[in-house]
């Protein structure tokens, strides 16, 4: 059976729905039952018993364009493992960006960035090219973007507090650096931090790292020592927004792209365009008077 579960319009809702089930039929997929879920009235659910994902994804993402989703070929239930990207993820800026702006550098970064997360550069060439950049930058320059530039994705704090009330384990993955990772992990309440390791001496930046690079295949690999740790059966989510995150988001249960590159987007179970990060609690079916606020 594949399950949907999707958040739109409430005043498109229902034609868009009449529609997508005359889409689905016609393939001679057949609907089991559609409704609002009981815990959620926001969320509507779709039954369908037999059917090719990626086909009905596709009718769902032409019938309801403006929605937040979550598809999957098995029961939604709470996760017992969340692993996520941080830059644009669980945050709201690109770390690496808002620091290179202290060095009068970020439009030439920033545009570094963009082609990565996009998937037309090499993950690890453009991460090393712009740590290059970064060279003698001081090290003051980090707290000083932390305090003033980085901020928490709207909803990030509950998401992680509610599944952590439920007793998933959490854990914040990046292709960035541990000296934004680290409190930006504790600010939010993750248990483990990967991340990248800038350089540093005398109180100033190398421009290189120190230590293996954290690209997309260690992302997965992490998702996948988590989940092999927490035993077989559990439940996996991974969210992130660009190219680097797709493996780790295909590896899990439900793998969500949050305001997502096209990429990233078309490789996910689902994502979320239009709500913030709380919108992965209703899509899980968690009612809101079960959510542990910021």
């Amino acid at each position: 059976m594949i399950i949907a579960r999707l958040i739109a319009d409430p005043e498109t809702l229902g034609d868009n729905l009449a529609l997508a089930m005359e889409m689905i039929e016609a393939r001679d997929w057949e609907v089991a039952g559609a409704g609002m879920l009981d815990a959620c009235e926001d969320v509507l659910e779709l039954e369908v018993l037999e059917g090719d994902p990626a086909g009905i994804r596709g009718i769902l993402d032409q019938c309801f364009p403006q929605s937040d989703l979550l598809l999957s070929q098995g029961l939604i239930d709470v996760p017992g493992l969340f692993v996520s990207d941080m830059d644009s993820t669980m945050i709201g800026q690109e770390c690496i960006d808002e620091l290179a702006d202290f060095a009068g550098l970020k439009d030439r970064i920033a545009a570094i960035t963009e082609r990565a997360m996009q998937g037309e550069l090499d993950f690890e060439s453009a991460l090393r090219e712009r740590v290059g950049l970064l060279k003698d930058l001081p090290e003051a320059a980090i707290r000083q973007c932390l305090d003033e530039r980085i901020q928490p994705m709207g909803g990030a704090r509950t998401l992680v507090s509610t599944l952590k009330a439920r007793g998933c384990h959490t854990v914040l993955v990046t292709g960035g650096f541990h000296s934004f990772a680290d409190p930006v992990a504790e600010l939010l309440g993750f248990e483990r931090v990967v991340g990248n390791r800038l350089g540093l001496h005398d109180g100033v930046l190398t421009g290189g790292l120190v230590g293996g690079i954290v690209d997309s295949a260690v992302k997965k690999q992490v998702l996948l020592e988590e989940a092999a740790r927490l035993g077989e059966g559990v439940l996996s989510l991974a969210t992130g927004d660009g190219a680097n995150d797709i493996p780790m988001i295909e590896a899990a249960s439900f793998g969500i792209a949050y305001r997502a590159k096209p990429k990233a987007r078309a490789a996910a179970d689902g994502w979320i365009d239009r709500g913030d990060l709380t919108t992965i609690l209703s899509l899980l079916g968690i009612a809101r008077e079960d959510w542990v606020l910021d």
